[in-house]
């Protein structure tokens, strides 16, 4: 069966893993890896590097895939990978819906179903609803549907606002809620489905019968990734590299665990104590200028 994620655990390699936890009385998981750092910087040139193994898988579908493969098209599948983002100019998103997508796969070990962007016409396409779609297998015929929401913004509590506020809308709008998204799946599953096993593997998982004598039990749930940006102070970055490494992950730390009842209270606030949530919380230098880079050398292979 040809489902299964395609990110490694190696893609974890580049990251400080500082935090894997519950957060206390929620069904939520808070998880916070910090890029790595040499001479008071992040590495964003090996973060760029590592994207660019990774960004087809995520913005086009398997089968769109095989087939440029099989036909040995490797410029046209790049070139069409690489249409699917906004230009860099103006895409202040995308940079965290795709490490939102490496998380889940290399982390979560959840298998993507879909992503918003690789169903877009166009660059300039707007899809409003979830940011992708993975399956998480929790054990023998327990499944999680999981729905991304990617948030980038300055301050950690404004990123982890607006993505709580954005699903709660997703959960109760009239339309492109989350049973049009669910509904948009099935149609869109031949195109992710390479065989029919894989097929009829995941359009059981997604409506699952209750009637079947050993049913499969399938839960939504919901996948955070919240950008923020980290401050050092030009006395800081002068610091020596032991120092500064040491501070800044525990400034970042701080930082993080700060917000463990901020996501606590949305949480109480939307009353969404049913969903399980995996929030992944990522630090960004210089995040406007770094999350249009990221964009710029993936699709126009910048050096």
């Amino acid at each position: 069966m040809n489902f299964k994620p395609s990110i490694s655990e190696n893609f974890l390699d580049l990251f400080y893993k500082e935090i894997e936890c519950d957060v206390p009385n929620t069904n939520s998981k808070l998880n916070l890896h910090i890029l790595k750092i040499e001479n008071n910087q992040f590495c964003y040139n090996e973060l760029i590097e590592e994207l660019s193994n990774h960004f087809i898988s995520f913005s086009l579908s398997r089968k769109d895939i095989a087939e440029f493969k099989k036909n040995e098209k490797y410029g046209e599948l790049y070139r069409k990978a690489a249409s699917k983002f906004r230009n860099y100019n103006v895409n202040d998103g995308e940079a965290g819906e795709l490490l939102l997508y490496c998380f889940l796969e290399s982390h979560l070990k959840a298998t993507k179903i879909l992503t918003k962007l690789e169903i877009k016409l166009s660059s300039n396409d707007y899809a409003k609803g979830s940011d992708g779609i993975h399956l998480l297998e929790l054990s023998s015929k327990n499944y999680q549907l999981i729905f991304g929401e990617s948030k980038l913004n300055k301050k950690l509590t404004t990123s982890i606002t607006e993505a709580f506020e954005s699903i709660n809308d997703f959960l109760h709008r009239k339309k492109n809620n989350i049973f049009d998204e669910i509904g948009l799946i099935s149609s869109q599953l031949g195109k992710e489905a390479l065989d029919e096993d894989s097929y009829q593997f995941i359009k059981s998982i997604i409506m699952p019968k209750a009637s079947d004598t050993d049913p499969i039990v399938k839960n939504n749930a919901f996948a955070i990734f919240a950008g923020f940006e980290i401050d050092s102070t030009e006395e800081e970055k002068r610091l020596s590299n032991d120092i500064f490494l040491a501070l800044i992950k525990e400034k970042i730390k701080s930082e993080v665990e700060s917000k463990m009842n901020h996501i606590k209270s949305k949480i109480e606030e939307y009353k969404l104590y049913n969903y399980t949530f995996y929030v992944y919380v990522f630090p960004f230098m210089n995040m406007d200028e770094a999350r249009k880079n990221i964009i710029k050398k993936i699709t126009l292979a910048e050096s």
